[in-house]
C-alpha cells in the first residue's frame, strides 16, 4: 500500500493512513493544491476545470471529493462523469477550460486510483508544474472561497460521443472503407469505460462487435494491464467467434492492444508500429517513442524516409520531443498512440480507427500484417523495491559495468547492444525497478533479462 507522487500524477491505493495511501484526505489535499496552482498562475475571475473518471469502484467517492474541493476553491467544474483519459484531454480545449483532472489509476489493479492532472491544452502537466503542485500540497497553502464565490458544476455526459465524432472526422479515418469489409471484432473493455466507447466507435464504423467484459462496474475480471498473460479469455474468444481480430484497452482507454485473427497477441509494441506505418504512408514525417519501446518503430520510420527519436519514459516527455521534432505520430510502446492531428495524448479511439482504416486498405489478415513487420521480441520484468534497495547505486553500478557500450542515462540506464538492448529504470507509477529487454527472438530477450536481473541483484547485494 503506497502513495506515489510523480509526473504521472498522484497515485495510490484506497484506504489506510493519510499520507501513506490515497485516502479521502489526500484526494482533497491534492485537488486543493492543483486548484490553487491554477489560481496562482491564471489570472481570471473564474476558472474552469474538466473532470472525468474511469469505472473503478472508488471512482464515485474520489470524484465527488475532487469536484467539490474545486467548487470550494471557487472553480467551475465541467463534470463528464464516466469517461476516458483521452476524452477528458479532448474536452479541455473544446470547453476553453483552464485544466482537467482524470480520476484513474490507468492499468493498475482495482485497489488503486489516481489524479492525473492536465493543463489548458488538455495535456499532462510538465514536471516543473507538477513539482509546484507538490510544494503547495506539502505547505497546505490553500485559500478557499467564501459562500458567494463558490464554483458551479455543469454535468456534460456527451463527450464520449463527441470524441468519437472527432475521431471519425479525421482525414485518415475512412469509416466507409471499413464498413465495406464487414469486420467482426471482439472487445475486452475490462469492465470500465472502454466497454462503452470502443464498441460505440466500432459500430459507427460498420463493425460487428462481440463484447467481453464491457460492463463498466469497476470489477476488473483480470489484471487490467493489457499483457499476454492476462488476456487468455479474449484470445480464445477471437478463435471461437472466428473474429477478424480482438481489441483490448486498459481501464482509462489510453493503452491499446490487438489480438490477431489466429488468437495470438499482435503485440502491444506493434500497435504504434502499425498505426505509424499507415500514417507515414499517407503523410511522411518524423516519429517519437520512449526508450522502452521497440526498435520496430525506428525501422518503419526509416522505411518511409522519416526521422525517429526516443524520449524519456512518460507521456509528457514523448509529447515534448514530438513537438520539438514536428513528429506526425508517436507514443509509447505499451500501446499508447499519440496523433497530434486530434490531440497530444495517448488515445485508443484514434488507434482503433487508424488501424481499421489501414487494415481495410490491405489485402491481409491481421496475423499477416503483423508478420510483415520487423520481428522483435521484448521481455518486461520488474524487481519490487524495498527501503533497503538503493536504486541510484544500482544504476551507477550497471552504467560502470557496461561503460564500453552505447549507453543513455536520460532516463535510468539504457544499454544499446548491436543486436538487442536493455532499459533499467525506476517506475513513475509503482514501487519497482523495470527491466525491459528486446531482441530478435523471445528466448534471446528472456535470456538477456535474466542475466541483467542477476547482475542487478549482485550489485545491490540482494
Amino acid at each position: 500500500m503506497t502513495l506515489i507522487k510523480s509526473i504521472s500524477g498522484i497515485r495510490g491505493t484506497i484506504g489506510g493512513k493519510v499520507g501513506d495511501n490515497l485516502t479521502p484526505v489526500d484526494a482533497v489535499k491534492f485537488a486543493s493544491a492543483y486548484g490553487t496552482f491554477l489560481k496562482n498562475n491564471i489570472k481570471k475571475d473564474k476558472l474552469k476545470v474538466v473532470i472525468g473518471r474511469d469505472a473503478r469502484i472508488s471512482g464515485p467517492m474520489i470524484h465527488n471529493l475532487v469536484v467539490n474541493t474545486l467548487v470550494g476553491l471557487g472553480i467551475d467544474v465541467i463534470d463528464l462523469g464516466l469517461s476516458t483519459t483521452p476524452t477528458v484531454e479532448v474536452a479541455v480545449p473544446m470547453e476553453n477550460a483552464d485544466g482537467g483532472i482524470i480520476l484513474t489509476a490507468s492499468h493498475n489493479p482495482k485497489q488503486w486510483n489516481a489524479l492525473k492532472l492536465l493543463n489548458a491544452k488538455g495535456e499532462f502537466l510538465s514536471g516543473a508544474d507538477g513539482a509546484k503542485i507538490l510544494e503547495i500540497a506539502e505547505a497546505e497553502a490553500f485559500d478557499f472561497s467564501d459562500v458567494d464565490s463558490l464554483g458551479e458544476i455543469t454535468i456534460n455526459d456527451a463527450y464520449m460521443d463527441i470524441h468519437i465524432d472527432e475521431v471519425l472526422n479525421l482525414p485518415l479515418v475512412d469509416a466507409e472503407a471499413v464498413a465495406k469489409r464487414k469486420y467482426k471484432v471482439v472487445v475486452d473493455g475490462v469492465n470500465s469505460s472502454g466497454g462503452i466507447v470502443i464498441p460505440n466507435l466500432l459500430e459507427q464504423m460498420g463493425v460487428e462487435v462481440v463484447k467481453l467484459y464491457c460492463e463498466p462496474n469497476g470489477h476488473f475480471p483480470h489484471n487490467p494491464e493489457p499483457l499476454k498473460e492476462h488476456l487468455g479469455d479474449i484470445c480464445q474468444l477471437v478463435l471461437d467467434e472466428k473474429a477478424d481480430f480482438g481489441i483490448v484497452v486498459d481501464p482509462d482507454v489510453d493503452r491499446l492492444a490487438f489480438i490477431s485473427n489466429d488468437g495470438e497477441m499482435f503485440g502491444e509494441e506493434y500497435t504504434l508500429v502499425a498505426c505509424a506505418d499507415y500514417v507515414l504512408s499517407k503523410t511522411p514525417g518524423n516519429t517519437v517513442s520512449n526508450m522502452s519501446s521497440s526498435r520496430a518503430l525506428r525501422d518503419i520510420t526509416n522505411k518511409h524516409n522519416g526521422s525517429y527519436q526516443a524520449s524519456a519514459v512518460g507521456e509528457v516527455n514523448v509529447v515534448e520531443l514530438m513537438k520539438a521534432t514536428n513528429a506526425i505520430i508517436g507514443g509509447e510502446g505499451n500501446g499508447g498512440i499519440i496523433y497530434p492531428e486530434l490531440h497530444y495524448g495517448r488515445d485508443s479511439l484514434v488507434g482503433v480507427a487508424l488501424f481499421l482504416t489501414y487494415l481495410a486498405n490491405q489485402e491481409k489478415t491481421v496475423a499477416e500484417l503483423r508478420a510483415s513487420y520487423p520481428q522483435y521480441y521484448m521481455s518486461k520484468n520488474k524487481i519490487e523495491l524495498t527501503p533497503q534497495i538503493d536504486v541510484d547505486a544500482i544504476l551507477v553500478g550497471m552504467t560502470e559495468k557496461y561503460k564500453s557500450e552505447n549507453i543513455s542515462t536520460i532516463d535510468g540506464v539504457k544499454i544499446d547492444f548491436a543486436e538487442n538492448w536493455v532499459h533499467l529504470r525506476k517506475s513513475n507509477t509503482e514501487p519497482i525497478i523495470r527491466i525491459y529487454t528486446e531482441a530478435h527472438t523471445q528466448e534471446a530477450a528472456d535470456t538477456l533479462a535474466l542475466r541483467i536481473i542477476d547482475e542487478i541483484k549482485a550489485v545491490a547485494g540482494i
